[in-house]
């Protein structure tokens, strides 16, 4: 028993370094006791956010700053700031207008205008304007002390909640470090330099900017010189240049990929008798999902008729087929190649982060500027913000796959294809046929974005009804564009739950 305590103390003293006697106690009497315990440290309430910082506890140590920089901030306004200061620009500002409509008034009595009235009711107007500001700025600089007050008290009240929730905090991060012993403990010189730096950088600029403000200029307005912009623009422009008229061989070689897939999409679509086409999602429907999907796709295929969006529909299935198609048998196979490759994937992980966080009107910039504007550009805008779920997904379904299960096939003398196409691809399809739903889905939603840059379809009756407030044709488009999410869906996603 007490060798076991003689562990526990030598522990809390290499975790804490500093005053173990103390901690050893506290944590022995927070140890004793279920739930939260009643403590104080006095020199985390002293210290405050530096104190917690200084131990790693950035998660208590980041909000505690944020108040005690309000806290402090009420107070600096109300010992050294000008609270009136704000009141009285607006009364110089009135000031020029009054003497503007002064002159204006002299003018008139010179003139004998018939609107000498009409500017004495608005002199008498500003006047009075001037008086109530005047009576405000004087009621700001009277509650001087009782914002120092206030902020005086949520000083004392944050320090006394700092002492209260340090010592159960620090037990607990020592509860952690017991069995992970990367956490942080001890105190270091470096990570106390950075945290008393960080604090009195905030405490010190917020005070000034908030109790002083326009003494340093320089805290409203980040300094920079236009020049630095207009450099980075021509430097831009003339990148994109050169790599438009260097690379316009693999630029047209794609685009006319893109082209050919489009085309035949849309002789199917578009070009084919209607019956033929609402036959053949029919009974696609049917075969993957179930008789009630495929009469629900029946359903949704003759509204689109009826309301005449027939065309468009078939347009906008075709652009989203070439362009999860493509996205489809790009990505599968990349993930695939990236699932047994870490490496690989750490590389194109970033890139496929860098996809999905840009908003779609920014990375359209340089698709137009590479591809113009058309189809083949609205495909590849498509493509590069839906075409990342599928990589994920497929790499996440191959990491799922059970080593065991392909140890013992190996055991077996199974040769890589058979693995591949026997144990891993069958195992990780669920997460695979995820990603390919997950990757129409975000095609679709694309729709209407894409017709900002010529892509014909559904697209264009919203993009016309947003621009003209039509809120009917906006509504059944978007209803049509629905229902061909909700029969692509069924199709891919089948009978699975």
């Amino acid at each position: 028993m007490n060798s076991t305590a003689n562990q526990r103390n030598n522990d809390i003293a290499e975790f804490v370094q500093s005053n173990p006697s103390y901690y050893q106690t506290q944590f022995d009497h927070i140890g004793s006791r279920a739930g939260f315990t009643w403590t104080f440290n006095f020199i985390a309430a002293l210290l405050g956010p530096i104190w917690f910082g200084m131990r790693g506890l950035w998660n208590w140590g980041l909000p505690f700053v944020i108040l005690e920089t309000m806290a402090v901030i009420q107070l600096g306004r109300g010992l050294f700031g000008d609270l009136g200061a704000e009141a009285r620009q607006r009364i110089v500002d009135i000031e020029g207008t009054l003497s503007f409509r002064n002159q204006q008034l002299q003018a008139a009595i010179e003139k004998q205008s018939d609107k000498i009235e009409v500017f004495e009711r608005t002199i008498a107007s500003l006047e009075t304007a001037i008086a109530d500001i005047a009576n405000e700025a004087a009621l700001a600089d009277a509650s001087a002390s009782n914002v120092a007050l206030l902020g005086l008290g949520m000083l004392v009240v944050i320090k006394i909640l700092e002492g209260i929730v340090a010592n159960p905090a620090l037990e607990k991060r020592f509860s952690l470090w017991l069995s992970d012993r990367s956490i942080v403990s001890g105190l270091s010189a470096q990570r106390n330099a950075v945290t008393v730096s960080f604090v009195l950088i905030i405490f010190i600029i917020s005070t000034v900017h908030f109790a002083f403000p326009g003494l340093l200029v320089w805290l409203s307005t980040f300094p920079t010189d236009p020049q630095i912009r207009l450099t980075a623009i021509t430097g831009i422009e003339t990148a994109f240049s050169f790599v438009k008229s260097n690379g316009r061989f693999v630029f047209d070689s794609i685009s006319l990929g893109i082209r050919v897939v489009l085309d035949f999409l849309e002789i199917v679509f578009v070009g084919s008798p209607w019956p033929v086409v609402a036959c053949f999602i029919i009974m696609l429907t049917w075969l993957s999902a179930g008789l009630g999907a495929a009469v629900a796709a029946g359903c949704f295929l003759t509204y689109m008729g009826l309301f005449g969006f027939w065309e468009k529909a078939m347009t906008t299935l075709a652009l989203l087929g070439t362009a999860a198609m493509l996205s489809i048998c790009i990505g599968i196979p990349l993930g695939l190649f990236c699932a047994r490759r870490p490496r690989v994937y750490s590389v194109i992980r970033p890139i496929m982060d860098f996809m999905q966080t840009m908003p779609s009107f920014v990375f359209m910039i340089p698709v137009i500027a590479f591809f113009s504007v058309g189809k083949p550009a609205a495909v590849i805008t498509t493509m590069i913000f839906g075409g990342t779920p599928v990589v994920r997904l497929t790499v996440l379904g191959m990491r799922g796959v059970p080593d065991s299960v392909r140890e013992a096939a190996i055991a077996f003398g199974a040769s890589r294809w058979y693995i591949l196409t026997k144990v891993d691809l069958p195992l990780a399809a669920p997460s695979i046929l995820a990603g390919v739903n997950q990757t129409i889905m975000l095609s679709l939603a694309m729709v209407v974005v894409a017709s900002l840059i010529g892509a014909k379809g559904l697209g264009e009756d919203v993009l016309e009804a947003l621009q003209y407030s039509s809120v009917g044709q906006g509504i059944l488009a978007g209803f049509a564009i629905l229902f061909c999410a909700m029969i692509l869906n069924r199709v891919v996603q089948g009978k699975r739950d």
